[in-house]
């Protein structure tokens, strides 16, 4: 006999709350090429025009070896929904708190980006918790590109 399928329970981790996570924690997002397609996506969403985004001569004629990414472009690949800390938290998210980021280096059409969220806060409240993430990107040199930080508030274990 099998047990009434509920799809509430068809989930890839169990619920983590505040007190399960731990400084150094890493979460290491899919990496990705930027494409010309990818380019060309943020775009249509973003809808900026600049030429040093789209228009691979103007970049040349800029001292650019090809298209540039806009630094927003590059900040997506940190979305954490990308991994797995989202479905570690379906149940103990409670708000997205805060986002930052600096651009340390240029990143062009062709480039593999590394994305990885690391634990370096974690601060108690009386019934939820703010975990802070920092965020890096790393090419395929191995060059640091941006580095950030991310905000989270958790609700602590119910009971």
């Amino acid at each position: 006999m099998t047990d009434a399928f509920d799809p509430a329970r068809h989930r890839m981790y169990e619920t983590r709350w505040f007190e399960d996570f731990a400084l150094g924690e890493r979460f290491v997002l899919p990496s990705r090429t930027m494409t010309e397609a990818i380019f060309l996506a943020f775009q249509a969403a973003s809808g900026d025009n600049h030429p040093v985004h789209y228009d691979v001569e103007y970049c040349r004629r800029h001292g650019m070896p090809a298209m540039l990414a806009h630094g927003f472009q590059v900040l997506i690949q940190t979305a954490a929904g990308a991994g797995a800390f989202p479905f570690m938290v379906e149940d103990s998210l409670v708000a997205f708190l805060e986002q930052s980021a600096q651009f340390r280096r240029p990143v062009y059409v062709g480039d593999t980006l590394y994305p990885a969220l690391a634990i370096d806060e974690i601060v108690p409240n009386r019934s939820t918790g703010v975990i802070g993430m920092r965020s890096t990107v790393h090419n395929q040199a191995g060059a640091l590109v941006l580095e950030g930080r991310q905000r989270y508030l958790l609700r602590k274990r119910p009971g």
